[in-house]
């Protein structure tokens, strides 16, 4: 992504300020859902910097290369069945995120490092677990019961979770009537 410098633009919305906090709650989504997060990037670039753009796009280019293709790496469960699980609930929630984001996580600061700094604090990490991850965690099982019933060691494996965090979000979810255990698989599947 690329926008004015911080302080420079001149619209009255300043949605450079608005892209820096969106890159850095998309960095943190794209890590927790096991994609190398230097796959997003934003750079500051004025108009009359070309040459810079220029250099900015050449280098992005070439450290995407170097990454290779998404899934390669990051597909841990080998057929992509995660992955492509895990980007579904990211979609699925975005613009719950981006209500959480207005409504919970809109900041103005004067400095990158200061949206840097906040976005890595501990009170933001906080937050994004019990309002953005679980939310997240729970949407991916979901998705992977629809496509057929699984066992909290399966779903685990299959989403790199941990069994106890699959269990955590099954029993919430069974407490919702979205889930139930199918006794005669053994597995969970979804409620119908």
């Amino acid at each position: 992504m690329g926008g004015c410098w911080l302080g420079e633009c001149h619209y009255l919305t300043q949605g450079n300020y608005e892209a820096l906090s969106m890159m850095l709650i998309c960095r943190k989504l794209l890590k927790q859902i096991g994609i190398d997060p230097a796959r997003i990037r934003l750079e500051f670039v004025s108009a009359s910097q070309g040459a810079r753009f220029a250099d900015v796009v050449s280098d992005f280019t070439r450290q995407l290369k170097e990454l290779g293709p998404i899934g390669l790496d990051e597909a841990k469960d080998g057929n992509g069945i995660g992955l492509r699980v895990k980007l579904e609930a990211v979609q699925s929630l975005i613009p719950y995120i981006k209500l959480v984001e207005r409504e919970r996580l809109r900041v103005r600061f004067n400095t990158e490092e200061e949206y840097h700094k906040f976005f890595n604090s501990d009170e933001v990490n906080k937050l994004f677990n019990e309002l953005i991850f679980d939310k997240l965690a729970v949407k991916q099982i979901m998705l992977l019961l629809r496509e057929k019933p699984a066992s909290t060691g399966e779903i685990s494996e299959i989403l790199d979770l941990s069994p106890s965090e699959v269990s955590r979000h099954l029993n919430s979810s069974a407490k919702e009537g979205l889930v139930r255990f199918d006794e005669s698989q053994n597995r969970f599947a979804i409620a119908r």
